[in-house]
């Protein structure tokens, strides 16, 4: 469980990686609203991150940081793009949390089966939320002026 868990900390800041470079990307772009939806998302993903760290602290068991492996960095500006690679990566995170938690019952380690219950909730928001997103771009198509009042709604969150 340690070992797989160590593995989770890594995607998990592989992931924070990975939205921070379509914040750059969106931001080179001009799109502040993409630009931040996307650093807030790189934010919440260290905070998954640090929430395993901690509790496998909790759990006097050893965190071992693994190099980050290499990401995307270039989307074009192209929004969509970008929603449809993040939530086939959500998709990726969910299948890895659902293994964690088959692992956890698999080695009948109850407690931190309940901690990953939260997990499970977060994966199914983190899908929805990017769906949300690829269904409101294609909804406004090439629409400048929708695309911008979009833009400003994603730059408040």
């Amino acid at each position: 469980m340690q070992e797989a868990i160590n593995a989770q900390i890594n995607a998990e800041m592989w992931s924070a990686y990975l939205y921070l470079a379509m914040s750059m990307d969106a931001s080179s772009h001009g799109l502040r609203g993409v630009a931040n939806w996307f650093k807030k998302q790189y934010e919440e993903e260290m905070e998954h991150a640090f929430k395993f760290v901690g509790y496998l602290q909790s759990q006097l068991c050893r965190v071992e940081l693994a190099p980050i492996a290499e990401f995307p960095t270039c989307w074009d500006g192209c929004p969509l793009k970008m929603f449809e690679n993040a939530l086939a990566h959500e998709k990726k995170v969910t299948g890895m949390i659902n293994n964690l938690c088959a692992i956890a019952a698999e080695e009948k380690d109850y407690a931190t089966g309940i901690f990953l219950q939260w997990y499970v909730t977060e994966q199914i928001e983190e899908e929805a939320n990017c769906q949300d997103a690829i269904d409101a771009l294609k909804m406004i198509g090439e629409d400048k002026a929708a695309f911008f009042m979009y833009d400003s709604q994603l730059a408040a969150r």
